[in-house]
Parts: structure tokens; sequence; C-alpha cells
């Protein structure tokens, strides 16, 4: 297990959160409109929003300044990519990993969760205890559970910050009052469609595809890898059937990690600091996506 094995929580979150609205980014009308549905996620200092085809962001700079751009978004999942239970869901993830790097290339001020002095050297620490629970251990799938839950301390240390967990939560409201055409002040903090729910079936996913590798003999950052692609493959898929299916039992179970994580950790009520910077990068968005102004 190396270094990036070691972040795989943490990469996989952020990944995630981005994704979070692209399971549902394809043209999904509000109640009083045509117009689509937006994803996001939050930046350490602002929220980053995407849509179809354009992403936006905004943050607040230290001197209290809001600063906003945008740029067209890289869209991997078209053709078959777009339809194919499994691959559309891997096809959004990149998405969501080459929205990060545009955002990081165009806004300069952006500053990424998951990219300081503490959470490095919790993803080290955490790569340490990977290791050498996998040299040790017997290869069963709670180990591999204890080595991805592992992964994940670097993103809980992330959200310690509380300002990442408010613009979590701002980023949700913004994009609540997109789609029911209310004030953001008015929604809660949590949404439904939030990467977080990918996180569980990501991590039971992978925990059981590599215990089954090692059962064989399998070992290697390759086989790894590719345990790591289908289980986001198929929690996608998970994921997406419970977002539609809400009023059935199995959706709601399916659902009930990622609403503890948000309710817990994952967000705080923002103040209106973080609201405006929210709502800069909403404003943003829907221009340069040549939809109606937000609200």
């Amino acid at each position: 297990m190396g270094a990036a094995d070691a972040v795989t929580g943490a990469g996989l979150a952020a990944a995630a959160s981005v994704a979070a609205g692209s399971s549902a980014a394809d043209s999904s009308p509000r109640a009083d409109s045509d117009q689509v549905r937006f994803g996001g996620m939050a930046l350490a200092n602002g929220v980053l929003l995407h849509g179809p085809t354009r992403w936006a962001a905004a943050v607040r700079t230290g001197d209290g300044r809001i600063v906003v751009r945008s740029g067209r978004k890289a869209v991997f999942a078209r053709g078959p990519l777009a339809v194919l239970p499994g691959l559309r869901g891997i096809a959004r993830l990149a998405e969501a990993v080459a929205v990060v790097a545009a955002v990081r290339r165009a806004l300069p001020e952006a500053r990424l969760p998951f990219f300081n002095a503490g959470t490095l050297a919790t993803a080290l620490a955490a790569a340490v205890f990977g290791t050498r629970l996998r040299r040790t251990g017997s290869g069963s799938f709670a180990s591999e559970l204890a080595i991805g839950l592992a992964g994940l301390v670097p993103a809980l240390v992330a959200l310690r910050d509380g300002r990442v967990a408010a613009y979590h939560g701002a980023e949700h409201k913004v994009i609540a009052a997109w789609e029911h055409g209310t004030d953001a002040v008015d929604e809660a903090r949590e949404h439904e469609r939030c990467g977080t729910h990918l996180v569980a079936p990501m991590l039971a996913l992978t925990a059981a595809g590599n215990a089954a590798l090692r059962r064989h003999g399998v070992r290697g950052p390759l086989a790894e890898g590719a345990v790591q692609l289908a289980a986001a493959g198929v929690a996608f898929e998970l994921v997406a059937w419970s977002d539609r299916n809400r009023d059935r039992p199995l959706a709601s179970a399916l659902q009930a990690p990622g609403r503890l994580f948000q309710r817990v950790f994952g967000t705080r009520e923002p103040a209106g600091e973080e609201l405006a910077v929210a709502r800069a990068a909403l404003a943003e968005l829907a221009r340069a996506e040549g939809l109606a102004s937000a609200t």
C-alpha cells in the first residue's frame, strides 16, 4: 500500500463531493422551470459548483473580497460512457477530478480542503498504518475495511476546520434553493445527492474486493486500482438507484450513513459570509451555462 492508496479515503471523498450532483447533473427540471440540477463541493475558502457543461467557483480571500471564476467543464460521460452502468459512474468521477484541476489553474486563490499540513500528515500516518496492517493482517474483510476507514481520517481532519463544513452546508443550501426555487436560508444544510452517500458502499465494496484478491494470492497496485474503480462504479449505481427510490426501505438504508456523516461531520450551518460566497458561485454558474439568473 503506497502513499496514494493511503489517501484513497480523502481523495475519493473529495471526488465524490464534486460528483454528488454529477449523478443528477443531467437535465432535471425544477418545479417552476426547465433548468438543470447542479453539483459541487466545498473548498477551504469557498464553493465550487458545476453544471452539465460549465463550472464556477467563488472564494473569499484573506482581505475579505469574493473572487469568482468559471470555465468549461471536461465531459467524459458521453456515448456509451454516459449510459453503461458502472462505467458512467467512473466517468463522472473522472469529470470531478478534472473540474478540481481546472479550478486550481484558473483560480489560484482557491484552497482545497485536503491539501494542508495537518491533512497530509494524517494521510502519511494512515499510509503507515495501512502498510503495517496489510503486512501483518489476515487480509480479511475486516482488516481491509479497517485500512479503508483509516484512509477516511484525513477527510475528517480537513472537516475539523469548521469553515470547510460551513462552506459544504452553504453549497448544499444554494443548490437546493436553485432546484426548489426558494431562498437558500430556508433550505437544510444536508442534501440527498451529496457525494458522502458514495463513501460507505465504496469502502465496503473495496474491502470485499481486496479481501477476495488476498484469498487468491493476488497483490499489486494494478489489481487494487481495478478493485477501487469497480467499487466506485457499483457504488455510483447503488446511490443513483437509492436517489430514484427514496421511498423504499433499502434506499433509505443505503443513504443512512451519508446522512449521518453530513449531519455529524460533513456540514455546519453557514453564516451569511459563507452563503454570500456560495450565492456568487451559483450566479456565475447560471450565467456561464446560459440559464436564468439564480435566486
